[in-house]
């Protein structure tokens, strides 16, 4: 390395410099020790074929190692199931749902509003008339009687669905029991909470997220929910019964109407024709107007909408409060029945039964879901509207072997 830089040192400045082919080695190895470069290219190479083996490089086996620890994270002990893998598997999945749910909640409850608000709107302009002229006197009081109370209970309900709040446990520090700690809350959870990704936060006695409400169905507003669909299934099912005759002829009468437009009135023969008598004139020959206005097409296609779309609402709405109402009848919600029904299969394994230990019969789970106390709460907190608090506080939860028996209702 001295004799290669001393050789250049030498070189005087002024002489004429030698042409790239004439080039000594010396002055080639000089000009790659002075490339910056030329060092780690040449540490490169030295590593990668050391002892005539190919080296990966360590950035490399860095990024390999790191993915390769990622991997094995997933079964990091014998606990691990395949629900635990595909839950961290489809993490992007369920964060891209919950944010969806949570930005298009405004929009499903606009959606609710309005369209409750045209079958309420038909019903008035449509179908009221038609009720007080032609049905008898006991008929018309049946119908007011019944169709105001499906209203008013359908909006006290929905109103109460989505603006009372669900319940949350308590952030400070307390005497609660609790059985586990969230993972993103990092608080303590008492028995039946759970956490909730798109309103962020612990709920008890969570049910689920419902977008068209906006809300958790959780302790606190459970009640108001099934309610709601309830009295919106039986709201449907009334102007589905009620209105099939409407629809078919509404049905027909639209189907009239096409056929009318369908029939073109002939041109008349101007000029010679009416000279001769071959053609009568023209005010005999023009066709006669259609007997339907835009009125009749619009009441018409109002009931047809109004029928559809109750009909379909009572069957999918209909299938979910039978769910719901079996479930009411087992003590549990929906997230707990997931649950109880992997403890069925693990303690069946075992030769053992599971028990659920809120179900205290199917009349008291409703009593207690219901808030019924006395005899007189089936009507004035049943079939009346009614903001009386659910039984208990959601933070703890009675396990005495007397509520097993019946209540003293």
């Amino acid at each position: 390395m001295q004799t290669h830089t001393r050789s250049l040192n030498s070189i005087p400045h002024n002489s004429p410099r030698p042409l790239p082919h004439l080039r000594t080695r010396d002055q080639t190895t000089a000009r790659m020790r002075v490339c910056p470069g030329g060092p780690v290219l040449q540490k490169c190479v030295r590593v990668c074929c050391r002892r005539g083996r190919w080296r990966v490089p360590r950035c490399v086996r860095r990024a390999w190692s790191y993915t390769h620890l990622l991997a094995r994270s997933l079964c990091y002990n014998s606990l691990t199931t395949w629900d635990t893998v595909n839950e961290s598997l489809f993490e992007p999945v369920f964060w891209t749902a919950d944010r969806l749910t949570r930005w298009f909640g405004p929009v499903f409850v606009c959606l609710v509003i309005v369209l409750t608000s045209s079958i309420m709107l038909i019903a008035y302009l449509v179908l009221l008339p038609l009720v007080l002229r032609t049905y008898p006197p006991q008929w018309i009081a049946w119908h007011l009687g019944f169709g105001h109370w499906i209203i008013v209970m359908i909006t006290f309900h929905y109103y109460k669905a989505t603006r009372t709040p669900p319940g949350r446990p308590p952030t400070m520090k307390n005497d609660v029991p609790f059985v586990s700690i969230c993972k993103k809350c990092v608080i303590p959870k008492p028995a039946r909470t759970h956490h909730c990704g798109i309103c962020n936060t612990c709920i008890l006695k969570m049910d689920h997220h419902c977008p068209w409400l906006n809300n958790c169905v959780g302790h606190f507003n459970q009640r108001y929910f099934f309610s709601f669909c309830v009295v919106l299934t039986l709201g449907c099912m009334y102007c589905s019964i009620s209105g099939r005759n409407l629809f078919i002829d509404a049905y027909s009468a639209i189907e009239h109407f096409k056929a009318l437009e369908a029939e073109k009135p002939g041109v008349p023969v101007k000029g010679v024709g009416l000279l001769i008598g071959i053609v009568p004139p023209e005010s005999s020959y023009k066709a006669t107007p259609p007997t339907f206005t835009f009125k009749d097409k619009l009441v018409n296609k109002s009931i047809i909408y109004m029928w559809v779309l109750t009909s379909t609402v009572s069957v999918a709405l209909g299938g979910l409060t039978l769910w719901h109402a079996m479930l009411i009848s087992r003590g549990e919600t929906s997230i707990e029945r997931h649950i109880n029904k992997k403890e069925v299969k693990r303690l069946s394994k075992r030769g053992k039964v599971y028990k659920n230990p809120y179900n205290y019969g199917r009349l008291n789970n409703w009593k207690l879901f219901l808030g019924v106390e006395k005899r007189s709460h089936w009507v004035t907190r049943v079939l009346l509207p009614s903001s009386h608090p659910p039984c208990g506080d959601g933070l703890t939860w009675d396990f005495h072997p007397k509520r097993k028996e019946a209540l003293p209702v």
